[in-house]
């Protein structure tokens, strides 16, 4: 009984988790909790811990790769690192403001976030309307490549923890 509630819920975990993905959820980090409650329901009879590891690594990455894509695409078109920071900055504020808007809020709430926290740092210090336009386009754009980045990531893990299933 309790492998069945474990592949239960490790399949739960792991499909809402690539679902929150893309509003700017912690999705990695639910399919890693899945996977470790995994783990411990089945007493870690699948799960090493050098796959422990990995899964966690990967979901650091994650977090990593969204945080640098932002910055990276915001001064690949053309932006500061004024206009990186303000990405970032604009994105989390953006998704917090969305949540009150049902399912897709906190996605258009970050895209907005990003590209309005990227053109109003890159304005301010290069006082240049297209410079910053540019720069809060690149921020979108990062912005999308994260979420893609991410989700890759989180088929990885899902792949990891087909693998702990199947192995038990």
């Amino acid at each position: 009984m309790n492998d069945v509630l474990a592949v239960v819920l490790l399949a739960a975990c792991g499909v809402v988790g690539l679902l929150l993905i893309p509003f700017g959820l912690p999705g990695l980090w639910v399919m890693v909790l899945g996977y470790l409650a995994f783990g411990w329901l089945t007493r870690f009879r699948s799960e090493s811990v050098a796959t422990i590891a990995i899964v966690l690594a990967l979901a650091f990455v994650g977090e990593i790769v969204e945080s640098w894509l932002g910055f990276r695409f915001a001064r690949r078109y053309g932006g500061s690192h004024r206009a990186g920071w303000g990405a970032l900055i604009g994105g989390l504020i953006g998704a917090v403001v969305g949540v009150p808007v049902p399912v897709v809020g906190s996605v258009i709430g970050a895209f907005v976030g990003s590209f309005g926290g990227a053109a109003l740092f890159e304005y301010a210090y290069s006082r240049q309307a297209v410079v910053a336009v540019g720069a809060g386009w690149g921020a979108v754009v990062g912005r999308a490549a994260a979420a893609a980045a991410k989700i890759a990531l989180g088929l990885v893990i899902g792949v990891l923890s087909l693998v702990a299933v199947l192995r038990r």
